[in-house]
């Protein structure tokens, strides 16, 4: 991190464009301007002196506030410098009716397939079309290991940034190559015009707020002082109003953002508004997928149950043939099982028939043959509706038992049937992940309420939620029941976050006040969410709230610290300037050192170093454990209040010895 380059952002940073989001940095700035041209005028005077440190006092802190969101501004450019360069202006190989075409990154759209051959970076965010490579995404995620990415499965998702280890792999594009979730998060970062988020907007409320306090106080202050219109009188009121404003927060408060922003990258996280980690820390309700995040994501079939009065034989084929259209891991081990258990169907499938994939709305997957035979395999509710609409009857089975058995002990029941008859159920079986009872409670702490999502029936998500140790449970979710769910949770008041990775997940994560998409999910998922865990790690959401709650909670430690450090300085300063009409305020002169003028040049001096003191907190954030929000804010209060009370004090008097040794102390006192 170079100090030129920070400096120079650091001056950047007086544009007056820069300026209109600080208001408060805004008017220290003009009035610095302003003093410093009356200084010139009057330079020979006492007063053009007085004028001249109030100036360089009031721009010092000024450029100081700068400095510190330059510095945090430079650690996120540093990180995401890299990805930018693999992101920027390049050219690839687009093919066309199978005609390679060399053209710029800009040109590419949405469905445009290209060739990435071993050694080159993929520029955009998109999926394997063809082939099987072996990619290095480490610039990504940091992690070193390369990660294999193949078509047609749920390992094809590619992200821009990351480079092609081995073999040539087609992409197909997935969005524009200045639309990638990377170039959105380094726009984001990069942005020099930063919009304040809504925390920062109300924080900007507060110090406005205080400031215009201390402007009728100071104004208060002349009056009752009987203050003749005057340069000193002037400078002495510019100068008490300086002294008297809420400096800390004003020079910190969007610093503190940054910062958070720059651990959210730290974490492999990406987010595409700043708002978002704010909203993060404010979350009342998350959601979170079963497959996959709760437990382990690999639900095997481990055993086929064949209905009494029907073949074996009829049962494994309709087993085998409902199940090679259904392209999930889920799917794949259904096919697998009846291969284990015998079955010789997979060449006698005809060239005609019909394959149904399986879909999350209808939560099913078959085949039609030719001669009318249909066969389902899916969620027993959804294959008891299927046969119902086939047969104009409600099915009945002697496997309802063994499907509330499966259920109860944690795994999924699926049935099988044909347009007539409920042939057998299959037994899929997941594990749930380590430790992740402690993380829920972790969760609940915070006073999250956690709900698992699944498509299980309600028997075997009550099962795996009790073991989870989550608090509710959505089960047989579709898309739909899922945005319901959601707008439901909203009405009610609360902020909801939700984790997903599909296509079919991408309307709730729009809908939900953060939406936080896997990497390797599909890009439609990606392009709804606020959030992506680059990594895909889904356990990543305890350290994304506990990053959001660390952000709010340095901002309120940080307005608590100032709001006691402005009323210290009030009780510190009231008492110098009514002690002439007052005599009996004398004893409440805590120090005596200091004339009226160079007691508010003192507190100037102390607001800069309490600024440089403060400036660690801001960069790393306060220590966050998980507890309830009224036990945290009685803690700041004491912690943070008393400091900001006590730090005045124990500053002025230091500062007040060394005014005296530089003879600082000129002995103005009062107009």
């Amino acid at each position: 991190m170079r100090i030129v380059g920070i400096i120079q952002s650091a001056l950047f940073k007086f544009d007056p464009r820069d300026l209109r989001n600080h208001p408060i940095l805004a008017f220290l700035t003009l009035t610095a301007i302003s003093l410093f041209g009356v200084a010139l005028l009057h330079l020979s005077l006492p007063e053009g002196r007085d004028a001249l440190i109030v100036s360089i006092l009031f721009f010092a802190f000024v450029m100081l506030a700068h400095v510190a969101e330059a510095i945090a501004e430079a650690y996120g450019r540093a990180y995401v410098s890299q990805i930018r360069i693999a992101t920027g202006e390049s050219r690839v190989r687009r093919l066309r009716n199978d005609i390679e075409e060399d053209i710029p990154t800009t040109m590419l759209q949405p469905g445009d397939r290209i060739l990435v051959k071993a050694g080159e970076v993929i520029v955009v965010d998109g999926r394997v079309a063809e082939g099987v490579a072996v990619i290095d995404e480490s610039a990504i995620t940091g992690e070193s290991a390369p990660v294999i990415r193949e078509a047609d499965g749920e390992r094809s998702s590619l992200t821009a940034g990351t480079r092609v280890l081995s073999e040539s792999v087609l992409v197909l594009v997935g969005t524009h190559a200045d639309d990638v979730v990377l170039a959105r998060m380094i726009g984001l970062v990069e942005e020099r015009r930063r919009q304040p988020t809504p925390n920062e907007a109300a924080l900007s409320v507060l110090t406005v707020g205080l400031t215009l306090l201390a402007i009728l106080l100071v104004t208060g202050i002349m009056i009752s002082l009987g203050a003749r219109p005057s340069l000193t009188t002037a400078l002495l009121a510019i100068a008490l109003l300086g002294a008297l404003m809420p400096m800390t927060l004003a020079g910190l408060r969007s610093t503190i953002g940054i910062a958070g922003m720059n651990r959210i990258l730290r974490s492999d996280v990406l987010v595409t508004t700043a708002a978002a980690i704010e909203i993060a820390g404010n979350i009342d309700t998350l959601l979170i997928d079963k497959t996959g995040t709760i437990t382990l994501g690999a639900r095997d079939a481990t055993e086929l149950i064949v209905a009494p009065g029907v073949d074996p034989a009829r049962a494994l084929r309709a087993v085998y043939l409902s199940s090679i259209a259904d392209d999930t891991p889920e799917g794949r081990s259904v096919v697998a099982l009846a291969l284990r258990l015998g079955s010789n169907d997979q060449t006698l499938l005809p060239n005609d028939a019909v394959l149904v994939p399986f879909d999350a709305y209808t939560r099913m997957s078959g085949v039609d043959l030719p001669d009318a035979t249909q066969y389902r395999k899916g969620a027993p509710d959804a294959i008891l509706s299927w046969v119902a609409s086939r047969t104009e009857t409600i099915p009945t089975h002697p496997l309802q038992e063994v499907i509330e058995r499966i259920a109860r002990n944690g795994d999924t029941p699926l049935l099988v049937a044909d347009q007539q008859t409920i042939l057998g159920v299959l037994c899929l079986r997941d594990m749930i992940k380590p430790h992740m009872r402690e993380r829920f409670q972790q969760l609940r702490t915070m006073g999250i309420r956690t709900v698992m999502i699944t498509g299980d029936n309600p028997l075997t998500a009550s099962a795996i939620a009790r073991e989870a140790g989550v608090d509710d449970f959505l089960a047989e979710a579709t898309p739909s029941t899922k945005m319901t769910f959601i707008r439901r949770e909203q009405n009610e008041g609360r902020l909801v976050a939700m984790t997903g990775d599909g296509t079919n997940d991408a309307p709730a994560l729009a809908q939900a006040d953060i939406g936080i998409a896997m990497s390797n999910g599909t890009q439609a998922a990606k392009d709804a969410a606020n959030v992506v865990d680059l990594d895909s790690d889904p356990a990543k959401l305890i350290e994304i709230v506990e990053i959001g709650k660390q952000v709010l909670m340095t901002r309120g430690a940080l307005s608590i610290f100032s709001i006691a450090y402005t009323l210290g300085t009030y009780a510190l300063l009231l008492p110098k300037l009514f002690a002439a009409q007052y005599p009996l305020l004398e004893t409440f002169d805590f120090v005596p050192l200091l004339h009226t003028f160079s007691a508010i040049v003192a507190v100037l001096l102390l607001h800069i170093v309490t600024l440089m003191a403060m400036m660690p907190l801001a960069f790393r954030g306060v220590a966050y454990r998980p507890t309830k929000a009224n036990a945290v804010l009685r803690k700041h209060l004491l912690l943070y209040g008393i400091r900001g009370l006590l730090a005045p004090w124990f500053g002025l008097t230091l500062i007040a010895r060394m005014l005296q040794i530089a003879h600082l102390s000129h002995g103005i006192t009062q107009p």
